[in-house]
């Protein structure tokens, strides 16, 4: 076997200087980084040191393919520079390729060699061989380590140049988009609606069979895509059904209007659907909230029961056994908390025509939205009120946790007026707000 070793700036610079000298069976058995040059070790350059090795006959010369069997190697072609990014990151991540084989055919090789037969050497070259087999063994390099270090730096190198040829495959997709699609995507964007849901949207879009119309035309594009949102959304309309239940139970952060929205709704029942309400407020915490309550309750005329502890929490509900529809608030305590959690759940009642309703305020952000929703959706809860639509411009914080998480909304409220300021959720109002009128501007 002939081995030799090559000082390069880079392993691919080695492969037609390895042909040139050992032939077109060689395979290259180690590479290193290392440093030449320098004072007292420092200041060095950083060079790649390539180990190449080819079978060699007896008299020492480099085996050549037999002839008829495969066709001999061209001579190395002068390296020119890529013509493109794209041709240098393929020719590199071949060139890594080309390592990892060589390196597995050389172990192949290793591990299937044969001695000669002793009796195709006279006895005294067979004792002059063996007594020069350490000696030539120990010149050969250890085979590399394909699970070590080695391979580890390739697969780091190899995911870095993958993960860069995505980001120029997305920018060159991004690049060839329409002024009216780029658009649309930038609303979405506007509106913190999560990617996942962007791509989405820009892949239905794109199967659509009379997409290249649409993306030239922006008011045709912002209606097809409001039918796609409206057409997600639809399925979890359910207003209706919640109107049927018995008893709801409000919970939630401080500050997100459960107070009145439980009055809208307990105004709209009473006023509009004729049906017994009674209120239920578990709100000890916050200073003048069960005054709040009770004053819409004297308005209402409807009977008001304030709870301190789960067992006063039965005896109110007993009170009001007799009313069509009872309405439960609760203190908004940390929701980060699952000790608060579990005490705001032992208060609620449980039933098949009940319902526990999350209310959020839609000036949240979407993250602080999910660290409230999610200890509740882990026990259960799958219906919301998102208040406060007024004071905001942001809306896709909604879409985001009803497609992600499932989460079911009942009803969007705005403002304080009583009981005006609510209304069921629609989906394809939703949408329109959400993706607004197209700008020709």
């Amino acid at each position: 076997m002939k081995v030799k070793r090559y000082v390069v700036g880079a392993v691919p610079e080695a492969l037609p200087l390895i042909r040139g000298d050992l032939g077109s069976n060689a395979v290259i058995l180690s590479t290193k980084e290392i440093r030449t040059g320098g004072f007292l070790g420092m200041f060095g350059k950083k060079r790649i040191e390539v180990i190449a090795a080819a079978e060699s006959d007896g008299a020492g010369a480099v085996r050549t393919p037999a002839a008829g069997r495969s066709k001999p190697m061209p001579p190395a072609q002068p390296a020119r520079p890529a013509e493109t990014a794209a041709d240098a990151v393929a020719a590199r991540e071949e060139a890594f390729t080309a390592q990892r084989l060589a390196a597995a055919a050389v172990q192949e090789r290793l591990a299937a060699a044969e001695p000669p037969p002793q009796a195709a050497v006279p006895q005294p070259q067979a004792a002059a061989a063996y007594s020069a087999a350490p000696a030539v063994q120990a010149s050969v390099p250890a085979p590399p380590q394909v699970n070590g270090v080695l391979q580890e730096e390739l697969l780091q190198e190899m995911r870095g140049i993958k993960t860069w040829m995505r980001q120029l495959s997305a920018q060159q997709a991004q690049d060839a988009l329409t002024a009216p699609v780029k658009k649309l995507l930038e609303r979405m964007e506007q509106q913190e609606v999560a990617s996942v849901w962007r791509e989405k949207l820009l892949q239905e879009l794109q199967e659509a069979a009379d997409y290249e119309q649409l993306a030239d035309n922006g008011e045709a594009l912002w209606t097809k895509a409001k039918e796609l949102i409206t057409n997600w959304l639809q399925p979890f309309e359910g207003a209706a059904d919640a109107a049927n239940l018995r008893a709801v139970h409000f919970v939630g952060p401080t500050g997100v209007g459960k107070t009145t929205t439980i009055a809208k709704l307990a105004a709209m029942e009473t006023l509009k659907n004729k049906r017994s309400v009674g209120l239920i407020t578990a709100d000890t915490y916050r200073i003048a909230a069960v005054d709040q309550l009770r004053t819409y309750a004297d308005i209402l005329g409807v009977p008001l029961e304030v709870v301190f502890s789960p067992a006063e929490s039965a005896r109110a509900f007993q009170q009001l056994e007799e009313k069509e529809l009872i309405l439960m608030d609760t203190a908004g305590r940390n929701y980060r908390s699952e000790l608060q959690i579990n005490e705001v759940n032992s208060l609620l009642k449980s039933g098949e025509d009940t319902e526990t309703c999350l209310v959020l305020s839609l000036t949240a952000r979407t993250s602080d939205m999910e660290a409230v929703a999610l200890p509740f959706i882990r026990h259960g809860v799958n219906k919301a009120i998102f208040t406060k639509l007024d004071e905001t411009r942001i809306y896709g914080s909604l879409l985001n946790l009803v497609l992600e998480h499932r989460l079911q909304p009942l009803y969007l409220a705005f403002g304080q007026t009583v009981p005006d300021d609510i209304e069921p959720f629609g989906s394809r109002k939703y949408s329109a707000l959400l993706l607004g009128e197209y700008d020709h501007g």
